[in-house]
């Protein structure tokens, strides 16, 4: 029996070539990531393929799984280790190959298969690596699974069992593709730019869109595992910047950027100008509700407040909860409530029936953009855009903090905001109206002005993000109050990014 995983092995070493090497921390909130080989090796993999097919049996799901990896040099290497842990653990496992994720969500539904474990660091740099995994299509690991798989793997507490089997699926790609694809063609012609950052989804979308009848110009499509230009990552400025240069440059209508492992679309419009991934999820809501009254809409608490406030949303008879970040809660929850679509501010979309299978597909979000434009022949992505009540919000700012002290600190800063609320002190100047603490705390002022503080689930890092419907200065206010309150603690450091004030 493979021996329980360390977490004090360094590469290089004998030891870390006869032992399994897992980093606890790697073990997130509804996801696996970890740096490779610093943080996991391929004896730890093994384990934890061991382990998904030990929570299978215990949970008495079929441990039948689909898995596919991403465009990077060392994915194939981590998936065939892992495959060799959940084959020993007696799993039927169904390789696609090469894949975006939501193609392994896909393989699911197509190959009737219960579970799904896709290796993917998904937007993270080079070096890390990660799992997504889930045992209930459309469903992905939640909380529960994963402190429970965590728990057999960090005992050891997997076994072995006869029975797996490894079948190689070799067209995945193309029917994947051929779904997407099985539907009308746009009645207005569209040039869109095409970004994915050099990352996996670059092997798809073009293709994707062509068939729906658009003119494409591809931006850095071509897979390259070193990202020579950028990350793929669709909230990262440098990666909206550049599609909206290509956007001016050539006069397209719309600029579509899909991450490193195409379940994420970010949006610029005709005029060059980078939307906010919950802003295009207020336009779509509108599109949306028109066609579905009384349309029933999930939002994250990073989301902005036009979700609740928007006139024609709330003429359409269209609602919004929102809920804790992530796209295993936000899918999660869509599900259960059964709401049309959930919306995430990173760009994550789950759109269930009728217009989809609920789980998170860039390329999905992409074509109900194009949709939204062919039904409005008059208008320009600009103008959709700008007949959204004004706003004034952030990008995601993130803040490093060190996984095993970023929890703490957004209980000590809730636990702050808490008490001013009960004392009825002011935040910038105003009063708190109400603080939804779902997920960290999302402080609401009087004049609807929110500022959000959460762990990042997949990172070494603070969120905060920020929005006022009043002013900018307002916006400016609340961020100086957050950044004063985290400026306390020096395990935080420095943002990825920071609004000026």
């Amino acid at each position: 029996m493979l021996p329980a995983p360390r977490a004090d092995l360094k590469p290089n070493t004998p030891d870390f070539e006869r032992f399994p090497l897992v980093k606890p921390t790697g073990f997130r909130e509804y996801d696996a990531r970890w740096l490779f080989p610093e943080e996991i090796n391929l004896m730890g993999l093994n384990a934890v393929g061991l382990g998904i097919a030990t929570l299978f049996e215990r949970r008495g799901v079929k441990k039948r799984i689909v898995v596919g990896h991403d465009y990077r040099w060392y994915s194939a290497s981590v998936k065939q280790a892992l495959v060799v842990g959940l084959m020993a653990g007696g799993a039927d496992v169904f390789d696609i190959g090469l894949a975006v994720t939501p193609m392994a969500y896909f393989a699911q539904f197509d190959l009737d298969v219960e579970g799904v474990a896709m290796v993917t660091a998904s937007h993270n740099d080079n070096g890390w690596t990660g799992i997504k995994m889930g045992l209930a299509r459309p469903l992905t690991f939640g909380p529960d699974e994963m402190s429970e798989l965590k728990e057999i793997v960090l005992a050891g507490d997997y076994k072995t069992a006869a029975g797996g089997s490894y079948t190689f699926i070799d067209d995945m790609g193309e029917r994947y593709v051929r779904n997407l694809t099985d539907r009308a063609k746009l009645k207005r012609k569209l040039k869109v730019v095409v970004a994915t950052g050099n990352g996996t989804a670059g092997v798809y979308s073009p293709r994707v869109l062509e068939a729906i009848g658009c003119e494409v110009v591809p931006l850095h499509t071509k897979p390259d595992h070193s990202f020579p230009n950028y990350n793929p990552n669709t909230e990262d400025m440098a990666m909206l910047h550049d599609v909206a240069a290509k956007v001016k440059e050539v006069g397209a209508d719309v600029g579509l950027a899909l991450d490193g492992d195409g379940d994420r679309c970010g949006v610029v419009d005709n005029e060059g100008h980078e939307i906010f991934a919950d802003k295009v999820g207020v336009m779509l809501a509108r599109d949306i509700s028109s066609l579905h009254k009384n349309a029933k809409f999930v939002a994250d608490v990073k989301s902005t407040g036009l979700f609740l406030t928007d006139p024609v949303l709330l003429a359409n008879g269209a609602t919004t909860n929102y809920w804790k970040t992530g796209h295993s809660y936000i899918k999660r929850y869509s599900h259960e409530i059964k709401a049309i679509v959930g919306f995430e501010k990173s760009g994550h979309y789950f759109f269930n029936p009728p217009l989809g299978r609920g789980y998170d597909d860039g390329l999905i979000a992409a074509l109900a953009v194009c949709d939204m434009l062919d039904r409005n022949p008059d208008k320009t992505m600009a103008d959709l855009k700008n007949d959204l009540p004004k706003t004034w919000g952030s990008p995601t700012m993130s803040p490093h903090c060190d996984d095993e002290k970023k929890y703490g600190i957004v209980d000590q800063v809730v636990a702050h905001y808490q008490k001013v609320a009960d004392e009825g002190g002011t935040v910038a100047g105003q009063k708190i109206r109400d603080l939804v603490t779902v997920n960290g705390v999302r402080v609401v002022l009087e004049d609807g002005t929110w500022g959000l503080v959460r762990a990042s689930s997949n990172k070494p890092e603070l969120v905060v993000v920020v929005e006022s419907p009043t002013s900018e200065a307002n916006m400016k206010a609340i961020f100086a109050d957050i950044d004063r309150e985290l400026a306390k603690f020096p395990e935080v450091g420095a943002y990825n990014q920071k609004i000026a004030v």
